[in-house]
């Protein structure tokens, strides 16, 4: 069974806040009596919370499939978040080697202001190469990727943010910390920087925004310096008790809070995103959205605690936002029982990133080719046909077949070219082969070991090779005379693993070969016409010269 896909995975904090009531948020050098939390006289509360956990909290009772990766200890800690994200079904993907569990103290005074103090623990701990080797394939089953500039490093930021990018994967970042506490203590101002130009959308706290831009103090005007300046599709900033801005392509607006009674602000800002998320995946317009997310953020400061209770709340948001939005009344409304068979929506949306996803691998396949090495190539291919030698094709797998469409491409304009067996030449085929002769062999790894016993015989028997691979550094690389590259970093697709955008890189290349050597031999309408003697494409040939016999009467 494949596994259930994700709106909205999350990276970032995940932390047990310690809650203490306080009459007021006291200064430096100022002591105060805290108070009890209630009847029990307890005068300290654990509860769930972290801007990343929070935020896919909130959006989990909306209805939306979410699920968290990274670090965290194994501790007590740990063990009541991961309560937390069972209880209301959020997934994790999560590895235990961390020091310890993230956690905060946080003092609330009677007006629902609070000062928190954040131990990052193992949160801090996730390093880039850990978000692509451990936690990747997770990361590629959702539909948004969440991550935070709070408790993270810079470069983990980044990693999560790149890898999103390259997996066509939107992505929303939750600046949390003005640009003073996050660098350098999270990483350097060139890193903060970099991550604010890679995510798709922007969630600034008003007090970052403020530093980082400067200037107009309005929110609105902060919203849509910052679109400006980073290129974000759009830049959302909460005004407490007044509500948000948003600014993005065709809107810039203000929309409204809802009035509601304050206990505690702690994850007001937490909430607010998972409505954002929501909206999002629903396709509410901006102002909808922004509703959405003030219904959402009214709700959580009615309470003690940043993480949601449970999927109660779900109708007191809609209770304020005035409806149940349409996509949302099909939306899980309690915990997921476990994973589940993909529906047709799940197959759509992965075809269509799918298509999304191959064409940034070509896009980056043509900015990286060596146009140099190609015309080598055609060189090379036309030096042994004038010596009297042909040009072979051959691969194995997948590239077997491109093999056979570049061979059959390579004949249609004029370049005799067969296709080569690769295990079968290391069963008599060899003898197809002459030392006159040049053979290009494709592979995406490069180190088949089927194509390099052939292509080891080809070079034992004189002719020449060219590589047409993915990986530069591979044996068949270092085998050949002359490497093309066709580098791609994801196949598409549910497991990434069934070649496809590696199969276009490589068709895509030689179809570029086959360019050079139609110019370079100058090949003809006539000539063309003469090798398509049926079919559209002679018809083609023969309109146009006809077409051009014509002009010149």
């Amino acid at each position: 069974m494949p596994e259930a896909k994700l709106d909205v995975a999350g990276c970032g904090s995940m932390v047990v806040d310690l809650f203490y009531r306080t009459p007021r948020i006291i200064g430096g050098e100022e002591k105060i009596v805290l108070q009890a939390h209630g009847p029990d006289a307890s005068m300290e509360r654990a509860l769930v919370g972290g801007l990343t956990l929070n935020h896919l909290g909130w959006a989990r009772v909306l209805g939306l499939e979410t699920g968290i990766f990274g670090k965290m200890g194994d501790d007590r800690h740990g063990e009541l978040l991961r309560e937390g994200m069972d209880r209301l079904g959020i997934r994790h993907h999560l590895t235990f080697d961390g020091s310890a569990s993230s956690f905060a103290t946080v003092f609330v005074d009677s007006a629902g202001n609070r000062a928190i103090y954040m131990a990052r623990g193992a949160t801090g701990e996730l390093t880039p190469a850990e978000v692509r080797t451990r936690h990747g394939a997770f990361i590629r089953r959702a539909q948004i990727v969440t991550t935070e500039i709070s408790q993270l490093p810079l470069p983990t930021v980044i990693a999560i943010l790149l890898y999103a990018r390259t997996h066509s994967i939107p992505t929303v970042l939750d600046f949390d910390v003005p640009p003073r506490d996050a660098v350098p203590t999270l990483g350097t101002r060139r890193e903060l920087e970099r991550a604010l130009k890679l995510a798709t959308i922007l969630k600034p706290a008003k007090a970052a925004a403020r530093a980082l831009i400067g200037g107009s103090r309005e929110v609105l005007k902060m919203a849509e310096a910052m679109r400006a300046r980073y290129g974000s599709r759009a830049v959302i900033i909460t005004d407490g008790e007044r509500g948000c801005a948003i600014a993005a392509k065709g809107a810039s607006i203000r929309v409204p809070a809802f009035r509601a009674k304050t206990v505690d602000t702690t994850g007001a800002g937490d909430a607010f995103l998972g409505g954002v998320l929501a909206g999002l995946r629903w396709g509410l317009g901006w102002k909808q959205l922004g509703r959405l997310a003030n219904a959402a953020g009214a709700v959580c400061v009615s309470r003690l605690g940043a993480f949601p209770s449970g999927f109660e709340v779900r109708e007191e948001i809609f209770d304020y936002f005035g409806e149940v939005p349409e996509a949302a009344r099909d939306a899980a409304s309690s915990p997921s029982s476990g994973a589940r068979g993909a529906s047709a929506s799940d197959y759509e949306s992965d075809v269509e990133r799918f298509f999304e996803e191959s064409l940034a691998e070509l896009h980056t396949v043509k900015d990286e080719i060596d146009v140099h090495a190609i015309t080598k190539a055609a060189e090379m291919i036309r030096a042994a046909e004038k010596a009297g030698g042909r040009l072979h094709l051959t691969g194995v797998g997948k590239p077997e077949h491109v093999a056979r469409y570049a061979a059959s491409l390579f004949c249609s304009i004029g370049t005799p070219a067969t296709f080569l067996h690769a295990t079968e030449t290391l069963h008599g085929s060899l003898g197809q082969v002459h030392r006159r002769d040049l053979v290009i062999a494709i592979s995406n790894s490069g180190n088949s070991r089927e194509l390099l016993e052939a292509a080891t015989a080809v070079k034992e028997h004189g002719a020449q090779l060219i590589a047409v691979t993915g990986t530069r550094d591979s044996e068949l690389a270092r085998l050949a005379d002359l490497t093309i590259a066709a580098t791609v970093r994801s196949e598409g697709g549910g497991l990434g693993l069934a070649p496809r955008a590696s199969v276009l890189a490589q068709a895509y290349v030689l179809a570029g070969l086959s360019v050079a050597l139609e110019v370079a031999r100058g090949l003809t309408a006539q000539e063309y016409s003469q090798l398509h003697r049926a079919g559209s494409l002679g018809d083609a040939a023969r309109r146009l010269i006809r077409g051009r016999a014509g002009a010149r009467k």
